[in-house]
């Protein structure tokens, strides 16, 4: 067969054969449609700019790259199209169907999340001006605001619906061409935008908002670009003079790897940079150790006696070039060690290579695609770890999955869903190193349809974006704070596990959940407890505080509501193990209620404000009206006076 044709066949079985002018000159004649199509599936929140270089690039890269069909990003060529006879426009077209797909597959592509490791492809160059479509009114933004809501997927399917105007099942088939693993759920998901306004000549997405073709320039920051000049010469200058300084024999870079030139020749620095005075932990220190911990870990992986790797390890973690991507949790500092630090791990986890080194205070991972290749460097603050809150680390995320190193301690692991507590949990299998086999993360679009966690043994951690899974508790503060076990136990935390998400990116080393109240509810309505959940941070500041209502009445398993939040307090804590929280609830009947717990050191509950009275206890329950505002006062045992969780 002719190497410059490819094969397109249709729902009704017969085939077509379209060479390469008849594809170019589809691209051509549709070129600002497709452009359009590739600029409305890209996620907004790039930028306009750069979203509108995007799609260009996108477009124009839809043909093969040399003459024939059967290589480029397209290596499916012979698929199956939606197409039906008597179709009118551009779909009828078979040239515009095939390069509407790769335009479709390779903007879904772009739309995914990149992995650390993958750079972003090359774009159109355009110095000193930035570009971007007319701005639209009200409704064009109203449908932006709701497609930027949508994930790469969802706004596909919502474009060959609403802009190409195929049917469900043309769209269906096109989607799953493109490369959508579940084709069905996109539709639905479009399907959820609400109608938009439009006119009686086409709709909304066919007006200039969205016109990446039709576009205004304005120029950049005028200033800083002659800044940024200078700024690029006298760089050339000093770049010129640093090689030939560090081009001298003896003074050079070394390998390195991505690590930013020598800045110092400091002794205790180098001796910090040595990979042979890595500490080691001995392989059963963590039984004779007085507390174990991260200290007591021994240096695990394939590759814990490559120098070459630790070398680079170290280098970069002292000195990270411009190209390694650097994060640390809130509160850690990511200098270089103050000495040399102990080797947890080092080796092969999916496709790229892991490090983990800990100082005493921190553990710094550093992952490298090959070495040379692009790098990344992650740091949290674990000090002052036990055997309890040092169970795992995190060794890589990818595709929605990550791998743990668990501690040498860990005998049993096993992975449980939080929100089904009947659940029995399954087991997690684990290499001879500790490396375990990829565990499901938390869906974020759907965060409450499961959540799972890692049972070792009888303590549970969940993982919360950070290096280390934060351990997961039940019961009264600083008295009889236990680790998740029993049904009680469970059944609580599988209406409280949807609020982990409020706790990300705090550095949580702990969250403990308690039941301080319960309460018949009026009308007989059944009962409801109340809930305090708190986490505590590894820097034991920045805690984050939550009062919860939990009707019993309710949907089996539906997450509590949120009545009242803080942060920084020492509420629901060993030091104030006490709290107050109160909430608008309405009845069956219609009838809306004031209702009110505190702790078991509250004697007594006075409300003002929009609703007035009193009880001699616990609870309170007071007749309301909706929207009505309360100020809640407790009083204490001990004659004190307790004011709500705030």
């Amino acid at each position: 067969m002719d190497q410059h044709r490819a094969t397109v066949a249709p729902d009704d079985e017969t085939t077509g054969l379209i060479d390469v002018e008849q594809a170019e000159a589809a691209l051509v004649e549709h070129y600002p449609r497709l452009v359009r199509l590739a600029y409305l599936i890209l996620p907004p929140g790039i930028g306009r700019t750069r979203r509108v270089l995007a799609a260009h690039a996108l477009a124009q890269r839809a043909l093969p790259r040399n003459r024939g069909y059967g290589t480029g990003p397209d290596p499916h060529p012979d698929v199956e199209l939606p197409w039906q006879r008597g179709t009118k426009g551009p779909g009828a077209d078979t040239g515009y169907a095939y390069v509407r797909l790769r335009v479709l597959r390779l903007a879904l592509r772009a739309a995914r999340p990149r992995r650390w490791w993958q750079r972003p492809p090359a774009l159109p160059q355009v110095f000193g001006l930035r570009l971007f479509p007319r701005s639209g009114g009200a409704d064009e933004l109203a449908l932006e605001r709701a497609l930027s809501e949508l994930s790469g997927p969802g706004r596909a399917a919502y474009l060959l619906r609403e802009l190409e105007r195929l049917g469900e099942h043309e769209a269906r088939t096109l989607l799953r061409a493109a490369g959508v693993a579940d084709a069905r759920a996109a539709l639905d998901e479009a399907d959820a935008v609400p109608e938009q306004a439009g006119s009686r000549d086409g709709s909304l997405l066919e007006s200039p908002e969205f016109d990446p073709c039709s576009l205004q320039a304005r120029p950049t920051d005028l200033m800083r670009r002659r800044q940024h000049v200078r700024a690029v010469l006298v760089a050339v200058v000093a770049l010129v003079v640093c090689g030939t300084l560090l081009g001298v024999p003896g003074r050079g870079w070394g390998p390195t790897g991505a690590a930013a030139p020598s800045y110092a020749r400091n002794p205790s620095s180098e001796r910090a940079l040595d990979p042979a005075r890595l500490t080691r932990a001995a392989p059963d220190a963590w039984r004779t150790a007085s507390r174990a911990g991260f200290s007591s870990w021994p240096a695990r992986g394939d590759r814990v006696r490559d120098t070459a790797l630790l070398r680079r390890a170290l280098a970069v973690w002292a000195r990270p070039g411009r190209s390694v991507r650097v994060s640390a949790t809130l509160g850690t500092q990511s200098g270089p060690p103050s000495g040399p630090p102990q080797l947890l791990f080092a080796g092969e986890v999916d496709q790229a290579t892991v490090v983990l080194l800990y100082d005493g205070l921190r553990v710094a991972r550093y992952a490298e695609a090959g070495e040379g290749g692009a790098a990344a460097l992650d740091f949290a603050r674990l000090d002052a770890a036990d055997a309890a809150t040092s169970t795992a680390l995190v060794l890589s995320r990818t595709d929605g999955n990550v791998r743990y190193l668990t501690a040498p301690w860990v005998r049993h692991a096993r992975v449980r869903d939080l929100l089904h507590p009947n659940g029995a949990p399954r087991p997690l299998h684990r290499t001879g190193h500790g490396v375990t086999d990829p565990v499901r993360t938390v869906p974020q679009l759907r965060p409450c349809r499961g959540w799972p966690a890692l049972q070792f043994g009888s303590r549970l951690v969940a993982d919360l974006g950070e290096l280390a899974p934060a351990r997961l508790t039940y019961g009264t503060p600083g008295a009889g704070v236990r680790d998740v076990a029993g049904r009680a136990a469970h059944a609580s935390w599988a209406r409280t596990g949807c609020r982990l998400g409020m706790m990300r990116g705090r550095g949580v080393r702990s969250v403990n959940s308690w039941r301080f109240a319960a309460q018949a509810l009026p009308e007989a309505g059944g009962h409801a407890a109340w809930l305090c959940t708190r986490a505590d941070t590894w820097r034991d500041t920045g805690s984050k505080v939550l009062a919860q209502f939990q009707p019993w009445d309710t949907r089996r398993g539906a997450a509590g509501a949120v009545v009242s939040s803080a942060d920084n307090s020492p509420a629901c804590g060993p030091r104030e193990p006490r709290v107050l929280a109160g909430v608008l609830w309405k009845a069956r009947s219609g009838r809306w209620y004031l209702l009110a717990a505190g702790s078991r050191q509250v004697t007594g509950i006075v409300a003002t404000g929009g609703v007035r009275g009193r009880s001699y206890g616990r609870g309170l329950t007071l007749p309301a009206k909706a929207g009505a505002r309360a100020d809640l006062k407790a009083r204490l045992a001990d004659g004190g006076r307790l004011s709500p969780l705030r």
